[in-house]
């Protein structure tokens, strides 16, 4: 019996069949923040940053392809330094946000890319659209350790075409083009904090 139990263990080892030690880290919503940008009028970059994010990584730097990502943007949060033009993103126009108050993504694969990164597939629900998306990710980083707990940071960017979420509002400009470009930069920098193992 000792040694069908030594067998079967070693057979577990070889066969990576033991389990995750994977770190549940919750992301630091005053640390963290999402942004994005547009063209306007074909001319220049509009940018803006939604200043609530929330969620949770799953995260084995010795396994980093079982990695779980979910994270939730307020959308009420939007702010572009012009008051006005913030009220009209929130608006039906955009983001509609009385009916769609938050932007969810979830992860669904993840693919180490070199030693530092990692790109990270996953489902994203804007504007009640549901689009796959791939983020670049740079990090996480190796493990701070201070008085509040452990912490990684992480950044991650990608682009949506933002017609394809519902959004398609526009305006003809004189000269024959449109006021909005039709792609959208997206960023996400966060730091997140491991949450205390269970017991």
């Amino acid at each position: 019996m000792i040694r069908l139990a030594t067998a079967l263990t070693f057979v577990a080892l070889v066969s990576g069949a033991l389990p995750s030690f994977a770190t549940t880290y919750t992301i630091d919503p005053q640390h963290s923040q999402a942004g994005f940008s547009i063209r306007h009028m074909m001319l220049s970059n509009v940018r803006g940053a939604f200043s609530k994010v929330s969620g949770t990584i799953d995260y084995d730097p010795a396994k980093p392809a079982a990695s779980k990502v979910e994270a939730v943007i307020d959308m009420n949060s939007v702010d572009t330094h012009d008051a006005n033009r913030d009220k009209h993103l929130k608006t039906a126009d955009f983001f509609d946000t009385d009916k769609y108050p938050t932007m969810t993504f979830k992860s669904t694969k993840v693919v180490p890319k070199g030693k530092t990164g990692l790109t990270v597939t996953g489902d994203l629900t804007l504007h009640g659209v549901t689009k796959s998306v791939v983020l670049n990710v740079e990090g996480p980083t190796e493990e701070l350790k201070d008085p509040k707990g452990s912490k990684r940071g992480a950044s991650g960017t990608t682009k949506i075409h933002r017609k394809d979420f519902g959004i398609t509002y526009n305006k003809q400009l004189d000269n024959g083009g449109v006021a909005l470009g039709e792609d959208v930069d997206v960023t996400i920098d966060v730091e997140m904090k491991a949450e205390p193992a269970s017991k």
